[in-house]
């Protein structure tokens, strides 16, 4: 992305939730995105899932997502935004916090963020501001930054953070998403993990539905099968608005395109802390 003066936000995740250097960060997006082999995708990505844990967890899952969006803008022109959501693990508050600024800066460099839609957008909704506090100290839309810089270099950002679960605040947010997709080429990135548990078969199991949820655009089987106490998605208000702005465009439904998770790349996990990650994009025909 090309750099520009003006407010500069610095990403907090560096060194801890993704390398820290140039080199390693390359190095691994190279590895995540460039080594994926893609099928079946068919039709513009408008929107998609990718998970947001630590890189060694969940970079060869996000990777599939972003490949899938490079092969898209290849395919059928250059995205003008990503507008990346996620959502607060520690806080909670009404509505959407949009980040301010003009750059997001990570190892890899400096990503311009559209000031413009960020504006637009919080003037659409009583729901969505403007406000960075939020983002100091959450790394779910932040750790997809790096991969939006890798894939899709010449896109501007949009990051939010959403702070409740109330059908307003994603109602607002998608008819705005939906308003500002008839004047620009965007996508939306919603950033959600899946199960966390102890038992693996139980992530394994858990998932395998989740996920068939997630490709069907089961809007409301996903929103039932969720609860405070069996979270089935860690991100689900990011995950509902990137699959209802799907639908608005013209989706009919989503691609799976990968499912793993920690216990099957760290078999030790098993018994301890099990985490599962999906890669899924939605469509529109060409």
């Amino acid at each position: 992305m090309s750099e520009v003066g003006g407010k500069v936000w610095m990403v907090k995740g560096a060194g801890k939730w993704f390398p820290g250097t140039r080199d390693e960060l390359l190095a691994a997006m190279h590895e995540y995105v460039d080594g994926v082999e893609l099928s079946g995708v068919r039709g513009r990505v408008v929107s998609a899932l990718a998970p947001h844990a630590g890189y060694q967890y969940s970079g060869k899952v996000a990777g599939y997502t972003f490949k899938a969006l490079r092969s898209s803008a290849d395919r059928y022109g250059e995205v003008d935004t990503v507008v990346v959501i996620g959502f607060t693990h520690g806080l909670q508050y009404e509505g959407v916090a949009l980040l301010d600024g003009d750059l997001v800066r990570t190892p890899l460099g400096d990503a311009v963020i559209d000031t413009d839609a960020v504006r637009e957008l919080a003037s659409m909704g009583r729901s969505i501001f403007i406000d960075d506090r939020p983002h100091a100290v959450e790394h779910s839309a932040e750790n997809e930054i790096p991969f939006v810089q890798y894939a899709l270099p010449d896109a501007k950002l949009v990051v939010g953070l959403i702070g409740d679960h109330a059908e307003g605040t994603i109602t607002e947010l998608v008819d705005a998403l939906v308003v500002l997709a008839e004047e620009k080429n965007i996508v939306v990135v919603a950033s959600s993990d899946l199960l966390h548990d102890a038992d693996y078969e139980k992530v394994t199991k858990s998932d395998k539905g989740t996920l068939g949820l997630i490709a069907e655009l089961k809007v409301d089987g996903l929103l039932d099968s969720w609860s405070y106490e069996q979270q089935v998605c860690c991100g689900i208000s990011p995950l509902v608005v990137a699959m209802r702005f799907a639908e608005r465009c013209g989706a009919a439904d989503g691609k799976l395109l990968c499912y793993r998770n920690s216990g099957d790349d760290y078999p030790e996990s098993r018994g301890n802390w099990v985490v599962g990650y999906g890669s899924v994009v939605f469509s529109v025909s060409d």
